[in-house]
């Protein structure tokens, strides 16, 4: 079975090689480049950080900032970007349920708006206001954009010709921005038509809905990590 990885690089390479070892054709589609920002970090009297996307570590760990940052207690929106914190020197991290929703929740219960601001290190374009979520119950949270993520302009020529194709094909999608470019392109390429004998693997229900509009066939993740997207996969290769 050949399946479209949408993820930016570096990690749509790892994930490709992941759904090799499961059997599948792995067709690599990044549909967001990644730029990595150099902004100031506004560490200044800061409690802790808040972490939503592992391109933020990536940023992190070559920034002058870094041995700051990294003695600050450290909230991970999941299992993924914990791990990488860890590996960035981080003492303190904990880990969220795999949503910016879902961390904001754990964040109310177990952090006192007066022990100090939160500092967001974050994208450009956010898929949940975390700043607005926190802010109605106290806190100060500070953002600072250290990547942007840049839509792709075109999918690759083998994605097209696979959607185009009458063979069975599975897409992997991680984000919503992810899921709204990617079907932003079908239009662009004229494959509304051909779309819909898609099969989308979803990491979450905002992705699934950014990608509805496309009337493909719409799996989501029981829950929103990596290891649930490629058990979906499993679970159809076993059926």
């Amino acid at each position: 079975m050949r399946v479209l990885v949408t993820r930016p690089e570096p990690d749509a390479v790892y994930e490709a090689e992941l759904i090799a070892a499961r059997g599948h054709q792995p067709v690599l589609a990044p549909l967001l480049e990644i730029e990595l920002c150099k902004a100031a970090l506004p560490l200044a009297g800061a409690y802790g950080l808040i972490v939503t996307s592992r391109n933020a570590l990536r940023a992190l760990a070559s920034h002058p900032d870094r041995v700051t940052a990294t003695n600050l207690p450290l909230y991970a929106v999941g299992e993924a970007t914990a791990e990488a914190a860890w590996e960035l020197g981080f003492a303190e991290v904990t880990t969220g349920p795999g949503t910016a929703k879902g961390l904001a929740a754990l964040i109310v219960r177990d952090v006192a708006p007066e022990w100090g601001p939160l500092v967001h290190l974050a994208g450009e374009t956010l898929a949940f206001d975390l700043e607005a979520a926190l802010g109605a119950h106290g806190f100060t949270v500070r953002k600072a954009v250290l990547y942007r993520a840049v839509p792709a302009k075109a999918l690759p020529p083998e994605a097209v010709a696979l959607i185009a194709s009458a063979r069975p094909k599975r897409v992997v999608l991680m984000s919503p921005r992810t899921a709204q470019t990617f079907a932003a392109l079908i239009a662009k390429h004229g494959l509304v038509t051909q779309a819909k004998s898609l099969v989308c693997y979803c990491l979450s229900e905002a992705v699934a809905e950014a990608v509805a509009p496309l009337g493909c066939e719409i799996r989501v993740a029981a829950r929103p990590r990596e290891e649930d997207i490629l058990a979906l996969l499993d679970v159809e290769t076993a059926s």
